[in-house]
């Protein structure tokens, strides 16, 4: 039987176009388990996927979605059955496997985890890829010790930025938010943080390796000049969990606060993170994320709308956490 999907084709000049297609389940790639989609999310990769590919697509035609929550379908592995409910994230799945901008998706029984208890597949998604890194990000600080100042969240306003600035108010900690966009400060507020910082604040770099310690921990979203900036701001022995690229992915920064003031640096990937891993942050978020912060972050969203969003999220005009109804 046919179903929607959002099919990506590049054509022989090398240009992108995306639009709702029906195919079937013969077209889905070979692996183990089928998954009914309930509900996908757009993120950065996303927007590259549905447009422009950014060298992460290596064939077309393509179904993008880096995540997805559902219901199983069918499994040849004993681990799920018909009628379980199943996220996924990361695995490459929307980049180089077909990914959640479909109403099923076939994917490999050790790229999935089973739904956590005390959230529902909508809710997963308002989490998905973003809520779920940014989870990873503040327990990586945990783990290194988060100090005495506030907690910066740079890009805070973005999905990773929104759900780290909820889950980190919820635990108690001080929260300064990056934004640019002004129209946001009452949004960022809302999910808990105490003080905004204007982006034009701290996204040049000073000549100054060390300036004043003024972070207890970061999580960093834009990387670029402002992560140099930031790392020389941090308090003594604090850390950065370093998330995305949005400012760039060069660091035009020195080694002095590694050195002078024990700065941690921490990379924070969320495409190849073991099982157990996973579970422990999935767990992590049912319980620490505050489920009516994260309806304030959602923005519904349509297979349809798709192609405006990836558009709008590559120039950073998206707010929070969209969720796409796949079956809407």
């Amino acid at each position: 039987m046919a179903f929607n999907a959002l099919i990506v084709n590049k054509d022989d000049e090398g240009k992108t176009s995306a639009e709702v297609t029906q195919i079937s389940e013969d077209d889905l790639p070979n692996a183990e388990v089928t998954v009914a989609v309930e509900y996908s999310t757009v993120n950065y990769k996303d927007g590259l996927c549905i447009g422009p590919g950014g060298g992460l697509v290596r064939n077309y035609p393509h179904v993008p979605g880096i995540d997805f929550a559902g219901t199983v379908e069918s499994s040849n592995d004993a681990r799920y059955k018909p009628g379980d409910k199943v996220v996924l994230t990361g695995w490459r799945v929307g980049e180089a496997h077909w990914g959640g901008y479909a109403q099923k998706a076939r994917v490999k029984a050790d790229w999935l985890v089973p739904l956590p208890d005390g959230l529902d597949t909508r809710q997963a998604m308002a989490v998905g890829t973003a809520g779920f890194t940014a989870m990873l990000a503040v327990m990586a600080l945990e783990g290194h010790g988060i100090k005495q100042g506030p907690v910066l969240v740079t890009g805070a306003a973005g999905g990773v930025g929104s759900v780290a600035t909820a889950i980190l108010a919820n635990l108690g900690y001080q929260v300064a938010a990056v934004t640019g966009r002004p129209e946001t400060e009452d949004y960022l507020k809302d999910l808990g943080a105490s003080r905004i910082v204007a982006r034009d604040e701290i996204n040049e770099t000073v000549k100054r390796p060390l300036e004043g310690e003024t972070w207890g921990g970061c999580v960093d979203a834009v990387g670029g000049a402002m992560l140099a900036r930031v790392l020389g701001q941090m308090e003594y022995g604090a850390s950065v969990a370093a998330v995305g690229l949005a400012g760039g992915a060069a660091l035009p920064a020195t080694v002095i606060p590694f050195l002078l003031r024990g700065v941690n640096l921490l990379g924070i990937d969320s495409v190849m993170q073991p099982y157990d891993n996973r579970l422990r942050a999935w767990e992590r978020v049912a319980k620490d994320l505050p489920i009516d912060k994260l309806e304030a972050m959602v923005q519904p969203a349509t297979l349809s709308d798709l192609p405006k969003l990836g558009a709008d999220i590559l120039k950073g005009q998206v707010k929070g956490r969209v969720v796409v109804d796949v079956n809407a």
